[in-house]
Formats: structure tokens, C-alpha cells, sequence
């Protein structure tokens, strides 16, 4: 079985979660990714104020979804795409 990649949205980041047990928060893993990872310095460097309101404006995707802060996220791997941050 292989995996399906969803289409990457123009203009935006993507990260890949890759997860050895499910969490029940999008928002601390995400958080914690988008920090560790040295791809994008902006978004790396970006403040908790401005992290929130790209959920409220509904910026972070995954499979081409509105994400929720509160989104659980099952074990495996999952797309997760920020819009307005280019790699």
C-alpha cells in the first residue's frame, strides 16, 4: 500500500508529521515541528499570536482541510500545509 500525497497548495509550507503514537492536539505537535525545523526561518520564528491566528483564519490545512487547533492526529504520517509561507 502506498501512501496518498494530497496536491500542495500554492503558496504555501508543508510539513510532514510523522507520528509513532496518536496525539490529541494538532497544535502543540505542530508548534513544536514548525520550531524544530530549518526549512522556512520565518515561520520558524513566528510569535504564539500569530501562530494562533493562522488557525483562525483558517491557514493550516491538512488534506486540504481546515485544521483545528484542537485536531487529534492519528499515528503515521499527515500532511500538514501552511498557506503564505513559501519554502
Amino acid at each position: 500500500m502506498t501512501d496518498h500525497i494530497p496536491p500542495q497548495p500554492a503558496n504555501s509550507f508543508r510539513l510532514v508529521l510523522e507520528l509513532n503514537s496518536p496525539e490529541k492536539r494538532l497544535d502543540t505537535v505542530l508548534l513544536r515541528a514548525i520550531k524544530g525545523q530549518n526549512d522556512n526561518l520565518n515561520l520558524r520564528e513566528i510569535t504564539r499570536t500569530a501562530y494562533k491566528e493562522l488557525f483562525n483564519s483558517g491557514k493550516i490545512l491538512i488534506k486540504g482541510q481546515q485544521a483545528r487547533p484542537s485536531s487529534s492526529l492519528a499515528k503515521g504520517i499527515t500532511y500538514v500545509d501552511i498557506i503564505g509561507f513559501k519554502k
